[in-house]
């Protein structure tokens, strides 16, 4: 008979679970006891029914997605595994989900809502609406019995008590809540008295909230021409109507500071914008009295007659080098045009006939060289005072050797 130790039979029997394909991806409903938040951040608890109870452990990698926070008596669905504790024996489900019981379809509900709307743009920030920087009244829709009033009321008198609230009595939520919030966010645009909206409410379960996440309440926020804050639930508690709306609160004090500035920090600016703009102008002042003092003291401002001799005597030196370069400038070109005709009229070829030369033409043709004529030719001769018509007799070439002779009769 084989003896095993009690870490032995405790391995094997974890063996044999982490192997079972069952108890690897189970989902068990029950309500939560003995809940603890350790320090590491894991939650340790129970899920009992009325007959039976088994330990779980939900560790802080898988708990970050929890979008509320575990209370002793609330009904869960947990998602898990079955696995043993070696140390104790104990077996547990190791949680990888949970949600509260009985809301499962209103999660899924949520989200193909919420998925719609992502995809018909209406959570694009660009059609967001800004805030008004100074808003003179504001509408609250909310219930006016809950604490969300109050703390609005309280931030906006503390904040900026020059803003007056418009409230908008509405349920919250229950059956009658989503006609009645949307009535309300159509009165108070109809009515055209407030500059920004504030739709809020206390924190709650999804079924408390689940009028903001009504699609009678989306669209009417939607449509709505005047920016509205939506200031539902807790920190961790997100509708619809925080996606749609133009901005979101955490809370509905956070939605009241936000809509209306700080008048401490206002009066501080102010301040600090009077005193730059007297500090500015005072050097401005100072700066054209410097100018002014300046002038002033200009000689022709103190002597005005002084500077207009000045400017008189300038004037006339100015005109006396005017002619006296004009009557250069006319002298040069007098003499440039009289050389210009003297070299012209020493080229004239009449100046040269004039001198005793002529110029034969024969056939109107000026003749070069006794080649181009011969005997019994008509030429003209031209000379300085006519011209005169000739018959070639002879032709005697010069210059041309041959046969020993320097000329040549032809």
């Amino acid at each position: 008979m084989e003896v095993l130790s009690v870490s032995q039979v405790n391995h094997y029997i974890k063996s044999l679970m982490d192997r079972d394909t069952l108890l690897s991806d189970i989902t068990v409903t029950g309500e939560i006891s003995n809940f603890k938040r350790h320090s590491s951040g894991h939650y340790y608890f129970s899920v009992k029914d009325a007959g039976a109870a088994i330990s779980a452990a939900m560790f802080k990698w898988a708990n970050r997605s929890l979008r509320f926070m575990p209370e002793n008596g609330m009904r869960v669905l947990v998602k898990g595994r079955i696995s043993v504790y070696e140390p104790s024996g104990q077996y547990q489900i190791i949680v990888s989900a949970m949600e509260p019981d009985g809301v499962g379809a209103l999660y899924e509900q949520y989200e193909k809502m919420r998925r719609e709307l992502e995809q018909k743009g209406y959570f694009d920030p660009s059609r967001k609406k800004p805030l008004p920087p100074f808003p003179r009244r504001i509408g609250v829709i909310t219930s006016p019995t809950g604490a969300a009033v109050r703390d609005i009321v309280t931030v906006l008198g503390r904040r900026f008590p020059l803003a007056k609230v418009e409230l908008y009595p509405s349920s919250v939520q229950g059956e009658a809540a989503p006609a009645e919030l949307a009535a309300a966010v159509e009165a108070v645009n109809r009515e055209g008295l407030c500059d920004v909206i504030i739709l809020g409410r206390g924190g709650g379960s999804i079924e408390d909230l689940w009028a903001f996440n009504s699609r009678e309440v989306v669209r009417a926020v939607i449509r709505s021409r005047l920016p509205i804050i939506s200031a539902v639930g807790h920190e961790t508690d997100f509708t619809l109507c925080d996606f749609v709306a133009d901005m979101r609160a955490p809370t509905p004090s956070a939605a009241a500071e936000l809509a209306v500035p700080d008048s401490a920090g206002v009066r501080n600016y102010l301040r600090h914008f009077e005193a730059k703009s007297y500090a500015a102008l005072t050097r401005k002042i100072q700066l054209n009295e410097a100018r002014l003092a300046a002038v002033k003291n200009l000689p022709a401002m103190r002597h005005p007659m002084v500077f207009t001799e000045n400017k008189a005597r300038q004037l006339d030196e100015l005109v006396t080098r005017m002619n006296t370069a004009m009557n250069q400038t006319i002298s040069d070109c007098d003499t440039r045009l009289r050389e210009t005709a003297s070299r012209l009229a020493a080229l004239n070829p009449l100046a040269v006939l004039g001198r005793g030369y002529a110029v034969a033409y024969r056939q109107n043709v000026p003749v070069r060289s006794v080649t181009e004529m011969g005997e019994g030719d008509v030429i003209s001769l031209r000379l300085a005072d006519g011209t005169a018509d000739c018959t070639v007799n002879r032709i005697t070439r010069e210059g041309v050797k041959e046969n020993g002779k320097c000329s040549q009769e032809l």
